[in-house]
């Protein structure tokens, strides 16, 4: 895997489309996270077409894979 050339950032903050709430969560650094279950309602997310993970698509920062290939330029 390629370095990245920036710190990857492991937070990110989960808007909750259902219910509006918001939660600051760790990503794992090494995969995807498909399922989410929102902490208010208990609304399971999963990811919107084209992404790869529920941080990817409800997240304010994708997840760590996504953020080195980006720095990588792919």
């Amino acid at each position: 895997m390629t370095q990245p050339t920036q710190p990857v950032e492991l937070d990110s903050t989960i808007h909750c489309p259902a219910c509006g709430s918001t939660h600051t969560e760790r990503m794992p650094e090494d995969s995807c996270q498909i399922v989410y279950t929102c902490p208010d309602c208990g609304t399971v997310l999963h990811p919107k077409a084209g992404d790869c993970c529920v941080f990817c698509s409800y997240g304010s920062v994708p997840c760590p894979p996504i953020q080195i290939e980006r720095q990588a330029g792919a």
